[in-house]
C-alpha cells in the first residue's frame, strides 16, 4: 500500500518517509536500505569526518541517497559540503543552526535542500534560505533537539508555510514510529515524516547490539533531555540544544552537576571508552520517546512498509 503526498510526487518516492541523518548510526547501509524501500535515505554527516563520509557513501553501493549535516559544525569545515555535493546527492539536510550561509551552495548545485527546525523562528530562517522541505522537529525526538512538542509545532509551521511559501514541503519529526504517527502527521498538515528512533532500531543501522537491547527494554518514560554527554565528550553544542537519551547510571550521576562535570577529564575519558565499547551504562543510548513503541530490531524495509500500510488503513477509515 502507498500514501501519495506532495513529498512522494516531488521527490519521486514510493513512501513519504525520510530517514533522519543520525550521527554515526545513519551510515550508508541504512540510507541505502531506506532508499531501496522507496523512501528518502540520508547519511548522517555528523560532526564532519571526511574519511567516515567517504566510507559510508561507498557503503551505500550506488544507492540514490542524500546527506545531513549539523549546521554549526559544518560551518567550521564548509569544504565537506562541497565534497558531498560533488557526489550529486539525492538531497542535503541542514539542522541546528542558521542555514542561510550554506544554502546558496546547495541551491547552486541543483540539490534539494531540507532544513530541520525546532521553532517558528527557525522555520522563517529556513524559508529565507530557500528550503525545499522544512522538517519540524518536536522535543520527543531522540538525540539533539529543543523544547517544542511535535503535535503543536507541525501545524503551526504548516500554517506559516501555507501563508508565505505554499510550494515549500513540510515533514514532521519527533516521536513518529508507526502508522499512527505517520497518519497523524499528515492530518496535522505535513507532507511526510522524518523518522529517527524507529529506523535507528533496524538491522542496517550502525548501532551496538547492547544499545539496541537497552532501547528494547525501555519506554518513553526512561528518556530525558540533557547536556551531560556533550560535556563529557567535549562537544560544544549550542546551549539551546540538549539531547534526548536513555537514563542510565551516567545520567543519574551527572545530570544536574554539569559545572562539576566540565572539570572532570577522567569522566569524559571513561564515557568515550564506554561509547567505543557500545556500553549503554557507561555512555549513552541516543533514542527518543518512541522507545516505548519499538518492539524489535527489524530490517528498515519492513518498518517502512508496515508504517505506511497501517497509516493508509487509518486514513482510509
Amino acid at each position: 500500500m502507498t500514501v501519495p503526498t506532495r513529498l512522494t510526487e516531488r521527490f519521486d518516492l514510493v513512501h513519504p518517509v525520510v530517514s533522519a541523518p543520525m550521527a554515526f548510526a545513519a551510515g550508508g547501509r541504512l540510507a541505502a536500505a531506506v532508499a531501496q524501500a522507496g523512501g528518502l535515505g540520508l547519511i548522517g554527516g555528523g560532526y564532519g569526518n571526511r574519511e567516515w563520509l567517504d566510507a559510508e557513501f561507498e557503503r551505500a553501493a550506488g544507492a540514490d541517497v542524500g546527506c545531513g549535516f549539523i549546521t554549526w559544525s559544518l560551518e567550521r569545515s564548509p569544504e565537506l559540503l562541497d565534497d558531498v555535493l560533488e557526489r550529486r546527492p539525492r538531497a542535503i539536510m541542514l539542522s541546528f543552526g542558521d542555514p542561510r550561509g550554506l544554502a546558496a551552495r546547495v541551491r547552486a548545485a541543483g540539490v534539494p535542500l531540507l532544513c530541520q527546525v525546532q521553532s517558528r523562528e527557525d522555520a522563517q530562517l529556513a524559508l529565507e534560505a530557500g528550503a525545499d522541505v522544512i522538517v519540524a522537529q518536536g522535543g520527543e525526538a531522540g538525540g539533539h533537539g529543543d523544547r517544542r512538542g511535535t503535535f503543536t509545532l507541525v501545524p503551526e509551521i504548516a500554517d506559516l508555510i501555507a501563508r508565505s511559501s505554499p510550494v515549500t514541503l513540510l515533514c514532521a519529526a519527533g516521536g513518529i514510529a508507526d502508522g499512527r504517527g505517520l497518519a497523524a502527521a499528515l492530518m496535522l498538515g505535513a507532507d511526510g515524516v522524518l523518522v529517527g528512533s524507529r529506523l535507528w532500531a533496524t538491522v542496517e543501522a550502525s548501532v551496538a547490539e547492547r544499545m539496541h537491547a537497552a532501547a528494547l527494554a525501555a519506554n518513553g518514560d526512561d528518556t530525558l533531555r540533557t547536556r551531560v554527554m556533550d560535556i563529557a565528550r567535549g562537544v560544544a553544542w549550542p546551549e539551546r540544544f540538549t539531547a534526548r537519551v536513555l537514563r542510565n547510571p551516567f545520567t543519574d550521576e551527572w545530570h544536574g552537576r554539569e559545572d562539576e562535570l566540565s572539570s572532570r577529564a577522567d569522566v569524559g575519558e571513561a564515557w568515550v571508552a564506554g561509547w567505543l565499547a557500545g556500553d549503554p551504562d557507561r555512555s549513552n543510548t541516543f533514542v527518543g520517546e518512541a522507545a516505548g513503541l519499538i518492539g524489535s530490531i527489524e530490517p528498515a524495509r519492513a518498518v517502512i512498509e508496515r508504517m505506511v500500510a497501517d497509516a493508509a488503513a487509518l486514513l482510509g477509515r
